[in-house]
């Protein structure tokens, strides 16, 4: 029978007969709580700590902006944080409304996550895929499987770790298999698959005209040279604008 006290809510046990009641000090203060409050107030201690202000702010920069953000903008995130009492909308509202980030367009090196569903979108728009087994096997094959960090931290998001020669092999092989035909991705499984028509519309003047003023002349010299529409959609795909953001 469950003492008073236990508690369990999913992955979270607290067992008061193993439990240290005795006094605490954590980041420099007492823990005043008692018992499963322990676990609270260390948490809000946590939160509203400036070193987590900063570390938070820091990742989402990294995330959205580069993969060195400016320190002084880091900064005036962190104090809106605070500020806020760790108010994420808040903090990320500081950033997107920064200079430093109207500066930073096309800078930012995709992962692979963002690379495979930036390229499905361009190409198939608002078109729903009937089979996502490509995509999740290209994800696998760059190091970056779905659900697949053992670790809390997630996979890293600079540059150096997805920019090697390998991981711009495989970038060009699934450009060029998106920029071929649908790859697979409106093809249904079971015992009688369905498959739908579909053909990448990257050159869709609707799709095009958004990106055509990021290109540099040599990407769209390289595009003009295309001999067919799978080579054009493939050279998209992998020109160095796109495999930024």
């Amino acid at each position: 029978m469950r003492q008073p006290g236990y508690v369990r809510e999913g992955a979270f046990e607290f067992n008061p007969r193993r439990h240290d009641s005795g006094p605490k000090v954590f980041l420099g203060q007492p823990i005043r709580s008692h018992g499963v409050a322990e676990f609270d107030e260390a948490l809000d201690r946590l939160a509203r700590a400036p070193a987590t202000a900063r570390f938070i702010s820091h990742g989402m920069a990294v995330y959205w902006l580069a993969d060195d953000p400016p320190p002084p903008l880091v900064e005036r995130m962190a104090q809106t944080f605070l500020r806020s009492d760790g108010d994420i909308a808040a903090t990320l509202q500081t950033l997107l409304s920064s200079p430093e980030f109207a500066q930073s367009a096309g800078h930012k090196f995709k992962d692979p996550m963002r690379y495979v569903i930036s390229s499905v979108r361009l190409a198939y728009n608002d078109k729903t895929i009937l089979n996502a087994g490509p995509i999740l096997n290209w994800l696998n094959r760059m190091g970056e499987p779905l659900y697949g960090h053992q670790t809390p931290d997630g996979y890293p998001l600079d540059a150096t770790a997805w920019n090697s020669p390998g991981q711009m092999a495989m970038r060009f092989e699934i450009a060029r298999t998106i920029g071929s035909g649908s790859a697979g991705l409106f093809r249904g499984e079971g015992p009688q698959p369905r498959e739908r028509a579909a053909f990448p519309q990257l050159a869709n003047a609707l799709y095009f005209d958004a990106i055509s003023k990021t290109l540099s002349p040599a990407t769209v010299h390289a595009l003009d040279q295309a001999a067919s529409p799978q080579e054009w959609n493939t050279l998209l795909l992998s020109s160095p604008e796109f495999m930024n953001r």
